[in-house]
């Protein structure tokens, strides 16, 4: 018989916020006592149902808002995992709003394991924070990152946003300038999306302001290049990272891809990779060994089926090989690394350049993609229609 490997990836959806901020589409809601209580309950059973098959190499708790969880549940949480012989993964990363870390909580969750932090910064404009939605100020970053530094964090994200509504090319400068400053270890950088059934789109839609793409393509030049001058390295479109650790700590091993960065998120090119990961908590996605599923959108109805004993899940299908590798070249191809065709061999069965040859022809002649002997990538103007390119992958 095959010998089945554990996965290696756990992610776990936490799904309270202190208010749903202007733009987000993810699964949250409001957060009350009563319910975050039960959640953590159904959470630690569903930990129980999936450790047998899990060995987390990396950990990721997003949202939501993980943060918002006070010291008892959280410690909870962690003592569940520890029970379970799930702590000790070489990444494990917790999202966090600036408006809710505390000293505290920041030392419980280092004492416990977790070593990077990633915060939702968005913009340092208290205006624009304000058109967000957001709880914090721009006062509030500065606290919480010195915070996170005090409890002994080495490695820090700072998610931005850009070509949001009323942000001015001066604005965004000004927000790289100080993001840089900080000297966090890695940044993820979104244009924002308007996503359907969203307070945004429906702004956009009522004609309270118009879409710049000139503006919003001039901003990601700005930011790929300011981040470069500071020591950053694109890896993936949106993500940028130290091209070697900080010197506050022993730092993280070199990549097996010497194209990525020492401090690339471990958790995130997994999934760029097409690798297996159970998702855990309302909403979330697994992908393990083909096999999609995906958990209730409905804390109720998830906290339901976990106190029946049984996993929260509302859909699952089993993708084609066809498909399944179709995937794992869309994805991947968001990495500046692009895909070695050895590499994607070993994860789907396949040779991108036998069963994708035309479609990477076509993306070379138009100067969006760069193909050698040992990998196929795209080039910076394609990286900035990444969506486009990889669409065409899709079978």
């Amino acid at each position: 018989m095959p010998v089945t490997t554990a996965v290696e990836s756990l992610y776990v959806h936490v799904p309270f916020c202190a208010r749903k901020c202007e733009y987000c589409a993810f699964y949250s809601e409001a957060s009350t006592g009563a319910v975050i209580h039960r959640y953590v309950r159904a959470l630690a059973r569903e930990f129980e149902l999936v450790a047998p098959d899990l060995r987390p190499r990396t950990i990721f708790f997003g949202g939501g808002t993980p943060s918002l969880l006070n010291l008892q549940q959280w410690e909870t949480v962690l003592r569940a995992l520890q029970r379970l012989n799930l702590l000790g993964a070489a990444e494990f990363t917790v999202e966090c709003n600036p408006a809710t870390i505390s000293l505290d909580k920041a030392r419980l969750l280092r004492a416990f394991g977790v070593n990077r932090i990633s915060m939702g910064v968005q913009s340092f404009d208290e205006d624009l924070l304000q058109r967000l939605g957001r709880v914090h100020s721009r006062a509030m970053v500065f606290k919480s990152f010195n915070v996170l530094r005090q409890a002994g964090f080495e490695n820090i994200n700072l998610d931005l946003m850009f070509a949001l509504p009323g942000q001015t090319m001066e604005v965004w400068r000004a927000t790289l300038d100080e993001a840089l400053a900080l000297g966090s270890e890695h940044l993820s950088c979104y244009e924002v999306i308007y996503e359907e059934d969203t307070p945004l789109y429906a702004q956009m839609q009522a004609g309270r302001f118009e879409v710049n793409e000139e503006l919003a393509a001039g901003m990601f030049e700005e930011l790929v290049a300011r981040t470069a001058a500071a020591g950053f390295q694109q890896y993936e479109i949106a993500n940028f990272a130290r091209t070697k650790p900080s010197g506050r700590g022993p730092g993280a091993p070199p990549h097996p891809d010497p194209l990525l960065p020492a401090l690339a998120c471990r958790h995130n090119v997994n999934y760029w990779r097409g690798g297996d990961f159970y998702g855990l908590g309302p909403s979330a996605t697994s992908y393990v060994r083909g096999r999609r599923t995906k958990n209730w959108a409905s804390t109720r109805l998830y906290c339901e089926q976990l106190e029946a004993g049984r996993r929260a899940i509302e859909s699952q299908e089993t993708l084609p090989p066809l498909q399944r590798a179709g995937e794992t070249a869309a994805f991947g191809l968001r990495m500046n690394a692009g895909w070695p065709f050895d590499d994607f061999e070993h994860v789907t069965g396949m040779d991108l350049r036998r069963d994708w040859a035309a479609d990477m022809a076509k993306l070379v002649r138009q100067g969006w993609a760069q193909l050698s002997a040992e990998r196929f990538r795209l080039t910076p103007q394609g990286l900035r229609f990444a969506d486009a390119a990889a669409a065409m992958f899709l079978r």
